[in-house]
């Protein structure tokens, strides 16, 4: 159990996980903060509105295998949902409470369900930030009207979705990317700054094993069995995931509800961290 603030390294399945703890002085439910990506870290969220949601709550991070700040697994491939879960489930003993609330933003609300369906009696409450749906290609459809909205060209009529999909991201620069996941200029610039000061490196390696992996059951045919309660947010001008991918999560969970966020897009945790943060110590209360 931690006892004290402080960044951690704990070895978890044969690989050391970087683990930070904010706010436990707090004496909460621990608050366990998941990542995006696939392959991302939590070096932005730390400065935005994980600072804040930990001066009311006790707040865990962990860096997922081989992302950020966490060591990297001897086999390549070691990235799967099942290795995911399973590295959350011991790092839940060593926190030793019973249970703990899940924040999993973009990638990371799809693990927080993923997990919360796996091992449902030791989540409490879930908070899911512009929540991805790898599998659908509803996320695809999302991200290929984002990409037009904000003047991608290239667009060929008779090419499929997934071709279509496959070309915007191959040819998609900083700049383009930046209008993609941002309505605010001048946040997607400090997140860039942030994301070089950092140092740290998405190596593609998680999203190559998570898109190679054929065997995963259909995310969004097990939401209906997700009985905790949760909150779906989205920012209004989210076009990676956007608001039809948090719609559609919020019609199958059991206990749901949908707050849109009317300033941001994909990550509103940085173009509004006062009300996401509002939001988010308001149901986890």
């Amino acid at each position: 159990m931690f006892k004290e603030n402080g960044e951690y390294q704990i070895t978890i399945n044969g690989v050391s996980h970087w683990v930070k703890v904010e706010g436990i002085e707090r004496g909460t439910t621990p608050v366990v903060v998941i990542h995006g990506g696939p392959g991302g870290n939590h070096y932005v969220f730390e400065r935005t509105a994980g600072s804040m949601i930990a001066k009311e709550r006790t707040i865990i991070y962990y860096e997922q295998r081989g992302c950020g700040r966490t060591d990297k697994p001897e086999d390549d491939g070691a990235y799967m949902i099942a290795n995911l879960v399973e590295d959350f489930k011991k790092l839940y003993r060593r926190i030793g409470w019973e249970r703990v609330d899940l924040l999993g933003y973009s990638f990371g609300a799809e693990i927080a369900l993923e997990i919360a369906y796996t091992l449902p009696h030791i989540v409490n409450r879930l908070v899911l930030s512009a929540p991805s749906m790898m599998q659908s290609p509803l996320q695809k459809l999302v991200q290929i009207a984002g990409f037009a909205s904000v003047g991608a060209t290239g667009i060929c009529s008779d090419a499929t979705i997934e071709e279509t999909y496959q070309a915007l991201w191959d040819h998609a620069d900083t700049a383009m990317v930046d209008k993609l996941l941002f309505q605010d200029p001048s946040l997607a610039a400090m997140n860039r700054k942030w994301w070089e000061e950092s140092g740290l490196v998405n190596t593609g390696l998680m999203m190559s094993a998570l898109e190679n992996d054929t065997s995963r059951p259909s995310l969004e045919k097990r939401l209906s069995d997700i009985p905790h309660p949760a909150l779906i947010l989205v920012g209004a001008f989210d076009r990676n995931t956007g608001i039809p991918v948090a719609s559609r999560i919020h019609s199958r969970l059991q206990h749901s509800a949908l707050t849109i966020l009317s300033k941001s897009a994909h990550f509103p945790d940085i173009e509004e961290p006062e009300a996401f943060t509002r939001c988010v110590c308001s149901f986890l209360r």
